[in-house]
């Protein structure tokens, strides 16, 4: 073996951790938390928008004789 092989055998050899050493943390903990609460708000959120048109639709705000034209893009 060469020097500098000699050298950099024992930082190649990574030893595995045991399955003890490897936890998710408290980071992934919050992370976790702000996903389910942004789902949470969101789904709140499409079912408030989704009564309002189930509303306006019992009301006859959308009259289907005379369909809205659609806007182009250039």
């Amino acid at each position: 073996m060469s020097t500098p092989t000699a050298l950099l055998l024992p930082l190649a050899s990574d030893p595995v951790p045991e399955a003890n050493d490897v936890v998710a943390g408290w980071v992934f903990f919050v992370i976790l938390m702000i996903g389910i609460a942004a789902i949470v708000v969101l789904g709140r959120s499409l079912t408030k928008r989704l009564k309002n048109v189930d509303q306006a639709a019992v009301d006859g705000r959308y009259d289907p004789s005379s369909p809205r034209r659609r806007r182009t893009t250039p």
